[in-house]
């Protein structure tokens, strides 16, 4: 039978496990946002220059 400090124990471990998964989640979906707005910047700037080159595209 479990003894009261060892289920204390158990549940501690389990909970930080959990929270460091979570911290880990949230720091891919952070980085990941970040880079998704990075290349969205360089396509937007891109696509900037082409219109600048070649003014007879079709505005939006």
């Amino acid at each position: 039978m479990l003894t009261t400090k060892r289920m204390a124990d158990v549940g501690y471990r389990l909970f930080s496990g959990s929270m460091m998964l979570l911290t880990v989640y949230g720091g891919y979906l952070c980085s990941m946002r970040f880079y998704r707005y990075v290349q969205r910047q360089k396509q937007l700037q891109l696509e900037a220059q082409n219109q600048a080159i070649d003014p007879e595209v079709v505005k939006d």
